[in-house]
């Protein structure tokens, strides 16, 4: 076997000729305009949800696959679900698995692949920026009176910071809204009140909401912290590839392989 010497400076290795190139290179920052374009289509999403799709956002080569196993699994709602979750051995980041029972939103992530990893990439980088342009956000909303409580959502204004939480921490309704409206003045004679709608509610279920994803997801928006089990969530460009989030409950990342044994409705 002959011997290949290393290629000179500035010439591709002969071994890689044919094959995709990867950069590694740490994307370019964002502008604050940028980002607030960026986060405009969830700024308005609950803290416990949006602190999910931030960190989920950062696996974004999971979410497809994710999205497809919550499409075929939706009938299953809050305990049976994270049985069905359990049973399946199912492999991808914690963050992931928190959005499995909201379909819409894995599907709204997968279908749009690149703002998902525009926005992954934006949290391993520029995560305090990220997280004032969700407020710009929801201080423009809230300032042109579309965002306020209702029956869904708790609005709490303090320290200059807007916190978004459920009513009832167990049942999380996804709203659904235009920014184009919401984030703009609205027009005379315009109902601001039917701006923001909300899907059907989503149970938690006491054994997923006991995995502490939920009732310790969220943030601590003074001091650009996201919160996944209570903990603070660190994950960053230069420690994207070994980070491992001390979860309290390992067996979400099973050393068994993913066997599907969960039978779909028809």
């Amino acid at each position: 076997m002959g011997f290949n010497p290393p290629a000179a400076p500035g010439v591709p290795d002969p071994d890689t000729w044919g094959q995709p190139l990867v950069s590694f290179a740490q994307p370019v920052a964002l502008s604050p305009t940028q980002l607030d374009q960026l986060v405009e289509r969830i700024a308005l999403y609950p803290d416990p949800l949006l602190a999910n799709m931030l960190t989920a956002s950062t696996y974004w080569s999971e979410i497809p696959e994710a999205a497809s196993w919550a499409d075929q699994h939706s009938y299953l709602k809050g305990d049976a679900l994270a049985q069905a979750m359990q049973a399946d051995h199912l492999q991808w980041d914690p963050s992931i698995l928190a959005l499995l029972p909201f379909p819409s939103v894995l599907d709204m992530m997968a279908r749009d692949p690149a703002w998902t990893e525009q926005l992954g990439n934006a949290v391993l980088t520029q995560d305090a920026e990220v997280m004032d342009a969700v407020q710009r956000m929801r201080q423009r909303a809230r300032s042109y009176g579309y965002l306020a409580p209702n029956s869904y959502i708790n609005v709490i204004a303090t320290g200059g910071y807007i916190q978004i939480v459920p009513v009832d921490p167990n049942v999380v309704y996804v709203p659904y809204y235009d920014p184009l409206v919401v984030f703009a003045p609205p027009r005379p004679g315009f109902a601001i009140a039917g701006a923001i709608h909300f899907g059907p509610g989503i149970t938690i279920g006491a054994v997923f909401g006991g995995w502490g994803w939920w009732l310790g997801s969220g943030f601590l928006w003074p001091s650009h912290t996201i919160l996944i089990d209570r903990r603070p969530w660190t994950r960053a460009w230069v420690d994207r590839v070994g980070y491992v989030h001390p979860y309290a409950h390992p067996w979400v990342r099973p050393v068994a392989p993913r066997v599907e044994v969960h039978r779909l409705k028809k």
